[in-house]
């Protein structure tokens, strides 16, 4: 099957990317500066990356919130304008479909951002279960991401109203002649933006960005080493269906008046199966390890208690260049799941000894005012 491409191969071509086949994708997995320094660039400064394979949608209607909170945990009712949330689209045995960002753009509509991986099947979610509501997949919209502590000064000299925004909220802007919508978000950890553009203004907008001496070009490896360094499920890896929200650590994003006492409690697919691990915990849960040593562990691989014995598995890994050392995220039972507990990975036969580390691995610097 032919890979789609989004609005800026060209430009990654020209910029020297290594391509990868990702979610349907040619994607640029790096550049010639390789993995390690886009990864400390963009930490130190700020990078950009091309996220124009997630998909971009407008739900509208006049219930649209209260038909939205039907398929997600998320308190959309009381979501101000252009303010965002993390949620979930959950199905009936309370594991997770995609993991997504829901932005209120008016009373009646809303801006979602989900997984490329999984953009038809939610679309095709959407489209079933929000009777009464229009639903508009934005195919004609590029993304992108600008990360890291000079981002805001970036946006300070290019989109001054951008620059004031504070961490999960948006606006409606310009970049020179290009009309964007930027919200203050992303999935590094650090301060930064998405900017939703049209196809057209796309390669427009990230040479303006690439021409800042801050900004350089970031792929998909440094995006995986960043996010896993805060603390950042990706799906397919920390969710899926068969993984509940409790398990995945992400109770917070189950509103509080969606809760069991909440004011509207319940009401979206699963809620039974996860009110139940919120009274009583599940078997297994997500926790962070580092790594004794610099030999990198791999997703797969099991974990292993004190006596050997597996305990459960490794869902993502990488070397974490700003942590210092090679880290994971694992699932494993959660007696042993104390943070400091002394476990090991099985790497071909070897134990490879690691460690239970809070997380997230580096400090988040999201901007809140």
């Amino acid at each position: 099957m032919d890979l789609l491409t989004t609005p800026l191969h060209d430009l990654h071509l020209e910029l020297g990317a290594k391509m990868v086949p990702f979610a349907g994708y040619d994607m640029p997995v790096q550049y010639p500066a390789g993995i390690i320094r886009e990864h400390q660039h963009t930490r130190e400064q700020a990078g950009l990356f091309d996220v124009s394979h997630m998909g971009q949608v407008l739900v509208r209607g006049a219930d649209a919130a209260a038909a939205l909170e039907r398929l997600v945990p998320a308190d959309l009712e009381g979501l101000g304008e252009h303010r965002q949330t993390y949620t979930l689209f959950t199905n009936e045995t309370g594991g997770v479909l995609d993991d997504l960002i829901v932005t209120r753009w008016s009373d009646d509509c809303f801006f979602l951002v989900v997984n490329a991986a999984c953009k038809a099947q939610d679309i095709a979610h959407l489209q079933a279960g929000l009777t009464g509501c229009e639903v508009e997949v934005l195919a004609e919209r590029a993304l992108l991401a600008l990360q890291g502590p000079g981002a805001r000064a970036v946006m300070a000299e290019l989109c001054p109203a951008a620059a004031e925004l504070v961490f999960l909220q948006g606006c409606h802007t310009r970049i020179g002649d290009s009309e964007v919508y930027i919200t203050c978000s992303g999935y590094t950890g650090e301060d930064g933006f998405e900017i939703s553009a049209a196809n057209a203004d796309a390669e427009a907008i990230a040479r303006r960005l690439l021409a800042c001496d801050a900004v350089e070009p970031i792929g998909l490896g440094a995006r995986d080493s960043l996010r896993l360094e805060a603390g950042l499920c990706l799906y397919g890896h920390e969710l899926n269906t068969e993984i509940t929200p409790v398990e995945a650590g992400l109770t917070w994003a189950i509103a509080k008046c969606r809760r069991p006492d909440g004011a509207r409690a319940g009401g979206f697919p699963g809620a039974d199966a996860i009110f139940a691990h919120l009274a009583t915990p599940p078997a297994h849960r997500r926790v962070g390890l580092a790594v004794d040593g610099k030999r990198p562990v791999r997703e797969g691989q099991a974990v292993l208690n004190a006596d050997g014995e597996r305990i459960g598995e490794v869902c993502s890994a990488a070397f974490g260049a700003s942590f210092g050392g090679p880290i994971a995220m694992a699932y494993i039972e959660r007696e042993f799941g104390g943070i400091g507990t002394a476990l090991s990975v099985d790497v071909r036969g070897k134990a490879v000894a690691v460690t239970v580390t809070k997380m997230p691995f580096v400090p988040q610097r999201y901007f809140r005012g």
